[in-house]
């Protein structure tokens, strides 16, 4: 028997006690951790994490997310998203190496959430299999198409006027307490044979006004085609910043699979004013108003995002409802202007026409749609072509009548006609009219038929042209949605049903 080489056994130790070694340690995890320097109302400052990226989400104690937004030479301005009470210095912080996300899929449909996929309707979180940044580049112009297919609301003053196609922006603006966000409500109760998905982020909202809203869609089965994400007052400011864009990627998921989507921010006044919060905080500079210098551009790059992709993306569709809340019907100021700029049409609700019960209180002259009538089906064309010069005409004569005075034939003939176009735009909150009825409506209103109605029985003779629409031959509704033009004989056959519909009425004048 040879002897061994001492090298050899040497060798052979150290191998054995190196097996050993690895069997016995641990595999080490390298982590990044700084510590809070300072807390205050929503946002904290951190130090030591050098590596720290612009947004990158940060852990504190307690599970608490947060987002880097300050990235200064000696600490981080931090962003808290959640009840930041239990921080206080000293607290380390952790980085996860990512950016804020949300969890996306068909499983959000029917639920209400928070910007960070909890759960709010007592049941258990989402189980989803995919995540998408809240933060994500909008499609670019070659990605995307025209917009031409309209989006119906519902709503007769909208749909005939001011309409709305898929894939467009429209913002709902006016005071307090005008009707905005029944004017998006009804559009989503609208879309329930539509094949739209519709998701509402309500932005720092009451309580009490979002149980409202969540009982209207429950109560008209909407829900189930609905994603609703909420942040209400008292939550911090970092969710009601985040809430908007997380509610876009969810959306964005959607339209990316081929179909069509409708979101709709309440209110993106809140939004702005979260978002100073925090800039104001992280000490920003200020500008007009103590708005930050980019607050135009967080709103458009949220908003660009809405868009109609082209067939080879998929020919999905996101469209945006921004609602913004203006003060004593200044449309001038900062925030309404940055947004009507951006958004591709306005609807103005006017203070004025709501206390006059004309509801909605849309105001025709300040109203506009930047996409206009190649987002309208064809019929609407052939019905409403003189319909707001003819509207425009009767609010100049009015307000000269009121003065006392004397006006000629003509002229009361503009007047009468023009009582029976406020009437018949006149729209009660959850009534809504079905396309072919308000095909119908419009048509009888163009031809005078309207006009031997006694103003007292217009809302009765709106309500029997409504069920009489359901007297249309189906070959006729089929074109009214589909044909280039409302030809001769079918706008006959349309206007004979809604003589004899309004003849009854006559009889009471």
């Amino acid at each position: 028997m040879q002897p061994l080489n001492l090298q050899t056994l040497i060798d052979q130790t150290f191998e054995s006690i190196s097996n050993k070694l690895d069997a016995v340690q641990p595999t080490l995890d390298v982590r990044e951790t700084g510590f809070v320097i300072s807390v205050s109302t929503g946002v904290a400052r951190v130090s030591g994490l050098p590596g720290a990226g612009f947004e990158e989400l940060l852990i504190f104690p307690g599970n608490l997310f947060g987002i880097a937004f300050n990235i200064d030479d000696n600490d981080i301005g931090v962003v808290l998203l959640g009840s930041y009470y239990h921080l206080k210095a000293g607290d380390e912080v952790t980085r996860t190496g990512r950016v804020m996300d949300v969890a996306v899929g068909d499983e959000l449909l029917g639920r209400i959430i928070n910007p960070l996929g909890a759960a709010l309707d007592g049941r258990l979180t989402p189980a989803t299999a995919q995540r998408m940044p809240i933060e994500r580049s909008a499609p670019e112009i070659m990605d995307r198409a025209p917009v031409t297919v309209p989006l119906q609301t519902g709503i007769k003053v909208i749909d005939a006027l001011v309409p709305i196609g898929r894939g467009q922006r429209e913002l709902i603006l006016g005071d307090r307490q005008t009707g905005k966000t029944s004017i998006a409500i009804d559009t989503i109760l609208n879309q329930h044979d539509q094949d739209v998905i519709c998701v509402y982020c309500a932005i720092n909202q009451r309580a009490s006004a979002v149980a409202k809203v969540i009982a209207t869609l429950r109560e008209n089965q909407a829900l189930d085609y609905t994603i609703v994400m909420v942040t209400e007052g008292s939550d911090a400011a970092g969710l009601a910043y985040i809430a908007p864009y997380a509610a876009t990627s969810i959306a964005e998921y959607f339209m990316h699979k081929g179909r069509d989507v409708l979101i709709v921010y309440d209110d993106l006044t809140h939004h702005a004013r979260a978002y100073r919060e925090l800039s104001l905080l992280l000490r920003r500079p200020p500008g007009r108003e103590a708005f930050p210098g980019d607050i135009f551009y967080i709103h458009s790059r949220l908003l660009e995002r809405a868009t109609h992709l082209n067939q080879a993306c998929g020919n999905g569709s996101l469209t945006a409802m921004p609602i913004i809340q203006t003060e004593a019907q200044n449309l001038a100021a900062y925030i309404p202007t940055n947004l009507i700029s951006i958004t591709d049409g306005q609807i103005y609700l006017s203070p004025d026409l709501f206390e006059l019960g004309i509801l909605p209180a849309v105001d025709v002259g300040k109203s506009v749609s930047r996409v206009g009538n190649k987002a309208q089906h064809k019929a609407y064309r052939a019905v409403t072509s003189n319909l707001k010069l003819a509207y425009a005409q009767f609010e100049e004569l009015e307000t000269f009548a009121r003065f006392g005075t004397k006006l000629d034939d003509d002229s009361r003939r503009v007047i009468d006609h023009g009582k029976r176009i406020r009437a018949c735009l006149k729209q009660q909150e959850q009534q809504l009219v079905s396309l072919t009825a308000q095909i119908m409506i419009l048509l009888a209103l163009m031809e005078a038929v309207f006009d031997t109605i006694p103003e007292a029985a217009m809302d009765s003779a709106q309500l029997a042209i409504c069920q009489a629409s359901d007297r249309i031959p189906a070959d006729i509704q089929s074109r009214l949605i589909n044909a280039n033009t409302l030809n001769d004989s079918d706008r006959k056959s349309i206007l004979k049903i809604a003589i004899q519909t309004l003849a009854q009425f006559e009889k009471i004048a």
